[in-house]
């Protein structure tokens, strides 16, 4: 049985050696990026049973992201590698303040030799929680089938959905991302968004009039990820503010959302309170963002009690 499984692209990130314009960075090193892949390394890391389902090209590169996601505790079974379509890159400019700009080179991606009728049944039917974003969606229409089979699959065995937007405007317009998140909401059971993406799905910035507008659609845990002012949950009629973890350096924001996805749905199946849960997630959001890459500092379960002051750290 797999606690979580996700549904989505990886790419190769290629992360800058120096902060600054990429046009005058000269070498760069090679890492795994992916969203949905950081949210299963992010859970696995965490101890959970993870599933990840996806294409890669059979190249160097494919073979190196679907060993490493091995590596890392994933299942990989449904993970094929394809000729004709290179893996997908990424390149990286990282500025001094930590902020992040990506430049994608996607096209051709090998999810687009999936189709609908290659998801397995029985591999929803053998999971808990399927985590969706609106990055896979984005990249293709036909990928926008398969996400919309995979609900389809996971309501029909009562696997709960999770969702984080995780709107990339360089991927998709601001009116398609809203028609097509929007489309997915009656099925989610579990939001994990930005305060800014929800503004361009349903047109509320302001966490009481999303939470609000949200329970339209019958959404059981809302949560609303707001950065260095911590996050908003809502669960059957409790509302909890989570103040923020202030980290230790911000030396790359990339992934700090994906952490947090991680540390959310572990505690949900943990079966921990709103506020716990919250916290626990904002800690992980706050590690992530002090590392240097899209998942190296998603951190591990016993990294993250040290770090609440649950357990001791032994130096030596």
């Amino acid at each position: 049985m797999k606690d979580i499984i996700t549904l989505g692209d990886a790419m190769i990130a290629f992360n800058p050696s120096q902060t600054g314009p990429m046009k005058f960075v000269n070498s760069f090193s090679k890492n795994i990026g992916g969203a949905e892949l950081n949210v299963a390394i992010g859970c696995s890391r965490l101890g959970l049973e993870t599933g990840w389902i996806s294409r890669l090209g059979n190249d160097e590169f494919g073979k190196y992201i679907r060993n490493f996601a091995r590596g890392e505790g994933i299942d990989v079974s449904e993970v094929e590698l394809v000729d004709g379509h290179p893996t997908s890159l990424n390149f990286k400019e990282i500025m001094e303040d930590g902020s992040v700009r990506t430049f994608y080179y996607r096209d051709n991606s090998p999810t687009l030799t999936m189709k609908p009728e290659d998801l397995n049944e029985e591999y929803f039917k053998q999971s808990k929680v399927l985590h969706i974003t609106g990055i896979f969606p984005a990249i293709d229409e036909q990928n926008l089938l398969i996400t919309y089979k995979a609900i389809e699959l996971a309501k029909k065995y009562n696997v709960k959905v999770a969702l984080d937007p995780n709107i990339r405007l360089k991927l998709w317009s601001k009116e398609r991302a809203c028609e097509v998140l929007k489309s997915f909401l009656p099925d989610v059971d579990i939001l994990l968004a930005g305060t800014e993406e929800m503004e361009i799905v349903l047109g509320e910035s302001e966490p009481q009039a999303i939470i609000e507008a949200c329970q339209y659609y019958e959404i059981d845990y809302i949560i609303l990820k707001q950065g260095e002012n911590g996050a908003v949950g809502f669960h059957q009629g409790e509302y909890v503010e989570a103040p923020p973890v202030k980290p230790t350096k911000v030396v790359d924001t990339v992934g700090a959302g994906d952490g947090f996805d991680a540390g959310f749905l572990y505690s949900l199946l943990n079966g921990w309170n709103l506020e716990k849960s919250l916290n626990f997630a904002n800690m992980i959001g706050s590690m992530v963002v002090s590392v240097k890459g899209d998942n190296e500092g998603l951190p591990y379960l016993e990294d993250v009690q040290m770090s609440l002051g649950e357990i001791e750290r032994i130096e030596r």
